[in-house]
């Protein structure tokens, strides 16, 4: 097995014990009023959970292969360092920072940032592009959920409200 298929089992791993919390603990604390409501919180869950499901065991089965003559690139363990891992580690160490900051910075500052600080990372430079699509953005998802959901999330930080 490739290591593209080791890492999607591992995901997929991730994702089933991640659809048994949102499938089976996440609603036992609901009050009598919110279980009569169409969408619940533990509605996205579940679908992030079986979207994860599908797209992990389409990597394992090897369903995503085609079956072109073309050589596709495969991942070489052997050749770790050729590839941009000091990315990967900077945006995982970006989302680990990004939740600690979400409570204490709020919603809309820490979503910001990470946006910016995320895709910078990536390589874009137009920083007035990234702040702009990051605003939008964080202030498009603060809106759906806090407004449309009903579900508070603190806006901006402790010491401002």
């Amino acid at each position: 097995m490739t290591l593209d298929r080791y890492i999607a089992l591992v995901f997929l791993l991730i994702c089933l014990v991640y659809g048994y919390a949102a499938f089976f603990t996440m609603d036992q604390g609901l009050p009598p009023f919110m279980q009569r409501n169409p969408i619940w919180p533990s509605t996205f869950p579940k679908v992030l959970s079986v979207m994860g499901v599908l797209a992990g065991l389409t990597i394992v089965l090897g369903i995503e292969k085609s079956n072109h003559t073309a050589e596709v690139a495969e991942i070489n363990y052997r050749k770790l360092t050729e590839y941009k891992l000091g990315q990967a580690l900077m945006l995982l160490a970006l989302m680990v920072i990004y939740a600690f900051a979400l409570r204490p910075a709020g919603f809309l500052v820490s979503t910001t940032l990470f946006l910016v600080c995320g895709s910078a990372v990536l390589g874009e430079r137009r920083w007035f592009l990234m702040c702009a699509v990051a605003l939008v953005a964080s202030g498009v998802v603060w809106y759906l959920v806090d407004v449309v959901l009903g579900i508070f999330m603190r806006p901006f930080p402790a010491f401002v409200m």
